[in-house]
């Protein structure tokens, strides 16, 4: 669900804004006029196939590279001209860990204090506090390499607070996680929204957007395809319907042959085609799903007298949305870089 926890009902300031942002690489566009505004203490996600340029909207937010047109705040801080203020302001996570695996989860931490210029006393304090809150106090002194993905991925989100970020760049964070360690995550980021820290969430797994993002844009072909919340976004994309079950096979072909008229503005029954239907004894009514519409059909089918012995809605999901925003072949869910290796705080 939402993370978001927005105060008396009013719009925050945006922590991140972008107007007509452009980047190419040689002949290559990457980003053809990207616009963005995204709220203070919100989670937002840019999904995209590989390729698409997320890691390169993230790059450019971040201050790693410079954009090729288009206005960026980040923090209330111009980008390309007050890169500091930017930097001063965000944490970023990469798709690939920046944890030291030869020094201790501790060192690590430790190392970053002093990246902040954090005296030597307040360093061991932060540091300890982050490590008991990312549950890592009792592996502070091994040495990171020995850390599992699951580890590795809080040690470095842990870094990453060090300087205590008010907006936070997680650029793929769960690729190669088992589901226990996404979960643990998608709990970390819950708790981070909660203290009103912005994350800016680039993923391939179409259930932690759906899960985390209180809005989602779909990136493709260099320019953003759709925007708005999961429902909005799962309400684009035809595909939903009522299905109806019956135990009885004479209840079922009445049912099909009075579903023949039906007078619903979305409903157009599907032919009775279908082996699997059949078997199953089930009939599927097209339904927009709202909650007018189901109240009509509703209607209709105890005036019709029909009685289903189950009734379920079927919306589609943020699966259905990715293919066809994006025309991808390739399974949204798949775990490939998205542009490059490098990772930045």
């Amino acid at each position: 669900m939402p993370t978001s926890n927005p105060s008396g009902g009013r719009p925050s300031p945006a922590a991140i804004s972008a107007v007509g942002l452009r980047k190419s690489y040689g002949d290559k566009t990457v980003l053809d006029g990207i616009d963005l505004s995204i709220p203070a203490g919100s989670v937002f996600a840019l999904l995209g196939p590989n390729g698409a340029g997320k890691t390169t909207v993230v790059k450019i937010l971040s201050t790693l590279i410079a954009a090729d047109g288009g206005q960026v705040q980040v923090a209330g801080h111009d980008v390309a001209g007050s890169p500091d203020g930017v930097r001063a302001a965000i944490g970023v996570t990469g798709q690939f860990s920046a944890v030291d695996g030869l020094i201790t989860g501790e060192e690590n931490m430790l190392l970053m204090a002093d990246l902040h210029h954090l005296s030597r006393r307040e360093g061991r304090r932060v540091t300890a506090e982050l490590l008991e809150r990312f549950d890592l106090t009792e592996a502070a002194k091994k040495p990171a390499a020995t850390y599992s993905g699951g580890m590795k991925r809080r040690l470095d989100i842990a870094m990453t607070l060090v300087g205590d970020p008010r907006i936070i760049f997680l650029d793929e964070p769960t690729t190669g996680l088992d589901p226990r360690s996404r979960h643990n995550m998608w709990q970390i980021v819950r708790e981070l929204v909660s203290d009103g820290v912005t994350v800016f969430l680039t993923t391939q797994y179409l259930d932690e957007a759906d899960e985390l993002a209180d809005r989602i844009a779909v990136l493709d072909g260099g320019r953003i395809a759709a925007e708005g919340s999961a429902e909005e976004l799962k309400r684009l994309i035809p595909g939903g319907h009522v299905r109806l079950r019956f135990s009885d096979p004479s209840a079922y072909r009445g049912a099909a042959l009075a579903l023949g008229d039906i007078p619903f503005p979305h409903a157009r029954p599907r032919p009775r085609g279908g082996a699997r239907e059949e078997e199953a004894l089930s009939l599927r009514i097209p339904s927009d799903g709202s909650q007018r519409e189901l109240r009509s059909i509703l209607d209709w089918l105890d005036a019709a007298g029909i009685e289903a012995d189950e009734f379920t809605v079927h919306t589609p999901d943020l699966d259905d949305v990715f293919f066809a925003l994006t025309g991808s072949d390739a399974p949204a869910r798949s775990h490939q870089p998205d542009q490059s290796k490098e990772s930045a705080r």
